[in-house]
């Protein structure tokens, strides 16, 4: 776990803010669940035997209550039950995405922290493939808003339960025949949970599951229409895919639709948003029949992505910075500066240093001025005051660079010339 200091905290904003003009754009709203929540809603929703149940939870007994609860290691199943406790779908179809803390006690990776962040979208009461389409091209969406390159999207379909029943028993056949192939975790799962040796990361294993039965030839004719409107509508969008039958997501809770984006430029650990579809879910943790659709993106692994492309992400720079030579000056400047702040000017004010006498040299306070990123200087001088006015000097065009006096009685009539953008 680790702290986002500035200015590394501004890439964060900027992030945050791109996505929610985007979630804007798509129409999904705002959704805001506990960080703690009771263990068995993981453990019903996730899956009993999953790595983030068996080994990854930051599960915990309440003193007061004796009540099993659990740190978040994901926001899906918290959605889905605010979703059901709060009947929240029963005018129609919902269309919500969230952002905040997660934490799993796993191995830290590049990008991979046991406290780290996820944005996600989810769409809950629509069963079509128009939606789990939307979805994705929501995630397209936003790389492109984000500048990222190189980012692939793998598709597979999970089908419906009684497919995977009959897949399931084909693995657990096939797995048995080659049982001296199989690491202890496989072994362990083979009963349990078949699909999940799929999914192993034992180099000394892939030759044995890409020989495995696939699901894919398992699936009615139903779910392959799903999965292929799915297909037809990101492909006339523009979208390019490749199948991967090997894909089945972390999670149980997963059925039809399941997909990740993936970049090759991050190491091993190469998923940075993944999801798919869980009709199920919301039945299977108490509430009311209903289809859900989502995805989740992990937000250090998306920045340490735009880092590895050395990817454009503007500074949080101030518009103007005051230079103020005297205390005397401070009234008059405060309060020009609170009226460029109420027009919509960021400035920052210089501050009396510590241990020092006065406002500090003009000298000093240009230094600042030009650390500070900003695109002017606003000089509050002794001679300037007494006219009523204030210099706005130009920090950005070489030495000397331009400069001009404004009234302090109009500053509403000059703020617009201090934007960054302007």
């Amino acid at each position: 776990m680790n702290d986002i200091l500035p200015p590394e905290s501004a890439r964060w904003e900027w992030l945050e803010a791109k996505v929610r003009g985007l979630m804007a754009r798509y129409a999904y709203r705002n959704i805001r669940t506990p960080i703690v929540e009771p263990t068995p809603l993981f453990v019903r929703g996730l899956g009993e035997v999953t790595d983030i149940v068996e080994k990854e939870m930051y599960s915990f007994e309440d003193r007061l209550n004796g009540e099993h609860l659990t740190l978040r290691p994901e926001a899906t199943a918290g959605v889905v039950r605010a979703v059901a406790e709060h009947s929240m779908l029963y005018d129609g179809g919902k269309r919500l995405y969230y952002m905040g803390p997660m934490f799993r006690h796993e191995r830290p990776q590049r990008g991979r922290y046991r406290q780290f962040h996820q944005i996600g979208a989810e769409a809950l009461g629509f069963p079509g493939a128009e939606v789990d389409a939307e979805l994705i091209l929501l995630a397209q969406s936003l790389w492109r808003e984000l500048g990222l390159q190189n980012v692939r999207l793998e598709l597979n379909s999970l089908g419906e339960p009684d497919e995977r029943k009959a897949h399931r028993a084909a693995l657990i056949d096939y797995f048995e025949k080659n049982a001296e192939l199989l690491d202890e975790e496989a072994r362990r799962r083979l009963h349990s949970n078949p699909l999940r040796i799929l999914d192993t990361k034992n180099p000394a294993m892939q030759g044995l599951v890409e020989a495995a039965p696939r699901l894919i030839d398992f699936l009615g004719e139903e779910s392959l229409a799903h999965f292929d409107a799915v297909k037809a509508i990101l492909t006339a969008n523009g979208v390019a895919w490749t199948v991967n039958p090997r894909l089945v997501r972390g999670m149980d809770y997963y059925n039809l639709t399941v997909f990740e984006f993936i970049t090759d430029q991050l190491g091993s650990q190469g998923t940075i948003c993944g999801g798919g579809r869980y009709d199920y879910l919301i039945e299977q943790i108490g509430g009311k029949v209903a289809p859900a659709v989502g995805w989740a993106l992990g937000v250090e692994r998306v920045l340490e992505l735009l880092k590895e492309q050395a990817s454009a992400v503007p500074a949080l720079v101030p518009d103007a910075y005051a230079v103020i030579p005297g205390v005397a000056a401070l009234p008059v400047a405060v309060s020009t500066i609170e009226g460029l702040r109420a027009a919509g000017i960021s400035v920052q004010m210089h501050a009396a240093p510590a241990g020092g006498e006065g406002m500090g040299s003009m000298k000093s306070q240009f230094k600042k001025a030009d650390a500070s990123g900003a695109r002017y200087a606003l000089i509050f001088g002794e001679d300037e005051l007494a006219r009523g006015m204030v210099v706005v000097k130009s920090l950005r065009d070489g030495a000397g660079g331009a400069q001009a006096e404004h009234p302090l009685a109009a500053v509403a009539q000059w703020a617009s010339t201090l934007q960054s953008n302007s």
